[in-house]
């Protein structure tokens, strides 16, 4: 039939390794990229804030970079324990500090720190001064009784005369109530020698506490979409990237990949737009043939039909990309689902896993007929593209065999905007 015939296509791959080499170069490239501008983003956060206050006087004891004392720190996590008899402040703090980045314990009065501590050496200790029985001041002049093994100390207060206490009791830094997270953070990554120096603006009132956090929340957040753009900007260029690696070795199917891909995100539309928000879909229309990077060259580049030997070779492909890309988090979903399903058939006959009707996946399904138009309506070395008419009947003809009657009829209805596509992809040279 003129669509199996048309589906005999491979694209031509030659040295697998060689190109692997190549992806794995163009990503380091576009990651030095999105470092770059993550650099400048922080940069300029830490531009629009003044530095911080924390007394000469107690940073006079810092050893700048050494973390005196604590134990290795947890996975990499840097340990803190918070001593603060306010429990909603504790929270705040508790919830200021990554999970990724740090280890935290807590007490509500210097005596449970006591023995926290006896167990658990942290790195840092945020110490209350106006605690139940043992105060903050005497407690951390305990902590520092023994230089060798003494944690650092950051004393929270809403006093502004305890300058002199503090430097006596060796505390490395004083941080004035109400204070914000950045400055928090500000503050012990500079004293625990990690070099990030923000700035905030200094409070006013004990009121502006909450009003802190959220403000600072509100920044961090504009912050992460930012960087999280770029990351997605950046994969979306490796993946275009790897698309354009694999085909620059075959013009003769010219951007198939890309044509397909846009055929796809069009039908998708029509048969269930909620499938767009899976955002591998998008990535996995475009790698579909991503595992042909391991067809050895005399068999895509064979001229005349594949033998049995060589046609079982060609379809292990989806195989092949599935687990080439199983460890990308980015294709997890319906993308890595099309890279393995896009070439099953609705009644069965397809491969490599034989399934059938609903059981193949929704993205497959919709890609599969992408997939048939595109192979239909290009120049191809043993034939002429077919008429646009005479793929549409072919595409009909197979709904029920071939392909989901669903999706079939979802391009019926979409199949005016498909043509103009198609003539717009190939007059732009796509």
């Amino acid at each position: 039939m003129v669509y199996v015939a048309a589906m005999g296509e491979v694209f031509a791959a030659a040295g697998w390794v060689s190109w692997l080499l190549l992806v794995a170069s163009v990503w380091l490239g576009l990651a030095a990229v999105v470092t770059f501008f993550l650099g400048r983003a922080t940069r300029v956060l830490q531009k629009d804030e003044r530095r911080l206050q924390v007394p000469r006087a107690a940073a006079k004891t810092l050893r700048p970079g050494t973390q005196i004392g604590a134990d290795p720190d947890v996975g990499g996590r840097r340990r803190i324990l918070i001593v603060d008899d306010d429990s909603a402040l504790r929270l705040l703090l508790r919830t200021t500090f990554a999970a990724d980045e740090f280890a935290v314990e807590e007490a509500d009065s210097a005596e449970t720190a006591a023995g926290i501590v006896r167990f658990w050496r942290p790195s840092v200790v945020i110490l209350d001064i106006n605690l139940p029985g043992t105060d903050g001041i005497a407690y951390c002049r305990q902590l520092k009784r023994d230089p060798e093994r003494a944690p650092i100390v950051v004393l929270l207060t809403g006093a502004d005369s305890v300058d002199r206490g503090a430097e006596a009791a060796g505390a490395d830094g004083i941080l004035r109530k109400p204070f914000s997270p950045l400055e928090l953070l500000g503050t012990i990554d500079r004293l625990t020698g990690a070099g990030r120096q923000l700035s905030v603006e200094a409070p006013k009132s004990d009121d502006e506490q909450i009003v802190l956090y959220a403000r600072d929340l509100a920044r961090l957040v504009d912050v992460e979409r930012g960087q999280r753009r770029l990351l997605q900007h950046a994969y979306r260029q490796t993946v275009t990237a790897l698309a354009d690696a694999l085909e620059a070795k075959n013009p003769l199917t010219g951007l198939h990949a890309l044509r397909v891909q846009r055929y796809a995100l069009e039908l998708t539309e029509a048969v269930d737009r909620r499938l767009l928000d899976d955002p591998s879909l998008e990535y996995g229309f475009l790698l579909h043939d991503v595992g042909k990077i391991g067809i050895p060259d005399e068999i895509v580049n064979k001229p005349g039909p594949l033998d049995k030997d060589e046609l079982r070779v060609v379809q292990r492909h989806p195989l092949v990309g599935a687990e080439m890309l199983s460890g990308v988090v980015l294709l997890q979903g319906e993308g890595l689902r099309v890279v393995r399903s896009h070439h099953e058939r609705w009644d069965g006959a397809g491969y490599p896993d034989r399934l059938a009707e609903a059981d193949i996946p929704l993205g497959a399904r919709v890609f599969a007929v992408a997939d048939a138009l595109d192979a239909m309506t290009s120049d191809r070395p043993y034939r002429r593209a077919l008429p646009w008419d005479r793929a549409v009947e072919e595409i009909v003809t197979q709904a029920g065999r071939h392909f989901d009657p669903g999706v079939v009829a979802a391009f019926a209805r979409r199949e005016g905007r498909m043509h103009q596509l198609c003539d717009l992809q190939h007059a732009v040279g796509v």
